[in-house]
């Protein structure tokens, strides 16, 4: 009995994540969740109090395959400070160019999405996994032995965060691009 409960928890949170993914939190009904995860809403509302405390826990899933995501990208990085962002911004780019209807960051557009609730417990998930991005970042550049590392990791924060942004709003990988050639400036920097 343990573990069809623990296959039905399973099943809602992964399809409210994809619901999630492809709709946004506040275009996504319950009802939609449910019909995905093939159970009924009172399912769904007999394992999560609400949609925000389902939307909760998708987040920290999220934040535990964007923590392999990163393990992985991290993996195929070389250590030196120009291979180094070479690679990160090249895949970057391949996320975008391979995902089909690629969207950014779920992180980035959930905080946008719930903008006018600035308490909502999503983004503090969404800050801290920010900050978790922008430290493994420090620490590469650390290992690379770039001045000032936490201080360019936020830079390049920056630079991946608006390259996202303006890849979806043009499309094709410019941004990308141009924000790989800027970070290597940083890098650079003494």
């Amino acid at each position: 009995m343990r573990l069809q409960k623990a296959e039905i928890r399973r099943r809602i949170i992964d399809a409210a994540y994809g619901c999630f993914w492809r709709s946004g939190f506040r275009r996504t009904s319950v009802d939609k969740i449910a019909e995905q995860a093939g159970v009924t809403k009172r399912t769904i509302y007999s394992y999560f109090r609400s949609k925000d405390d389902l939307l909760a826990t998708v987040l920290l899933r999220y934040g535990e395959l964007a923590a392999e995501r990163l393990q992985h990208i991290g993996d195929r990085m070389p250590a030196d400070r120009n291979g180094l962002i070479d690679s990160y911004f090249a895949q970057l780019g391949g996320w975008a160019s391979t995902t089909p209807r690629w969207s950014g960051s779920g992180f980035t557009r959930l905080v946008v999405e719930l903008a006018d609730l600035p308490g909502h417990p999503a983004r503090a998930i969404a800050r801290r996994a920010k900050a978790a991005t922008e430290s493994w970042l420090a620490e590469r550049l650390t290992t690379a032995r770039v001045p000032y590392p936490h201080e360019r990791a936020r830079e390049i924060m920056l630079l991946t965060e608006g390259s996202m942004a303006l890849t979806l709003i043009h499309g094709g990988s410019n941004y990308i691009d141009a924000a790989a050639r800027a970070a290597k400036q940083l890098v650079k920097q003494k």
